[in-house]
């Protein structure tokens, strides 16, 4: 049984990530995709809470913010080969651990991998800017 990772900046986790507009629409469950956590409180915080950012297929497009992962990146953590970015302009607040997170199938378990410190950094800083904005809708579960 694959255990839960230690939840650190940039690790990308599979875990049912609820869209803003889901919420809206009334629904408390979102689809299993791979999602960036972006930010995790401090390890003696009882409940520890993080913040994951969605990662998609769909390009952003509209009001919605997102950062392309590079192919190199994809596959070394083991993404698939399709286009895919991290949304910023949006993000779910959930505890750790949850209800949320998944196990994959194989030795993944419930991570991929680390988005690399260069890539972390600006997703990390456009997701900021955007926050501090009110630009990243909050989805609390």
């Amino acid at each position: 049984m694959a255990s839960i990772p230690e939840p650190k900046p940039g690790l990308v986790v599979r875990y049912d990530y609820l869209w803003s507009r889901e919420a809206l629409a009334g629904r408390d469950q979102g689809k299993d995709r791979p999602a960036c956590l972006v930010a995790a409180s401090d390890s003696f915080a009882k409940p520890r809470y993080v913040v994951l950012l969605p990662i998609t297929h769909k390009p952003p497009s509209g009001e919605i913010v997102g950062i392309e992962i590079p192919p190199k990146v994809k596959q070394a953590i083991g993404l698939d080969d399709a286009p895919s970015w991290v949304i910023v302009s949006e993000h779910n607040i959930d505890e750790w651990p949850n209800g949320g997170l998944f196990a994959g199938a194989g030795k993944r378990g419930f991570a991929y991998g680390f988005i690399p410190p260069g890539l972390f950094a600006s997703i990390k800083a456009k997701f900021l800017d955007l926050a501090k904005a009110r630009k990243s809708d909050p989805v609390h579960r």
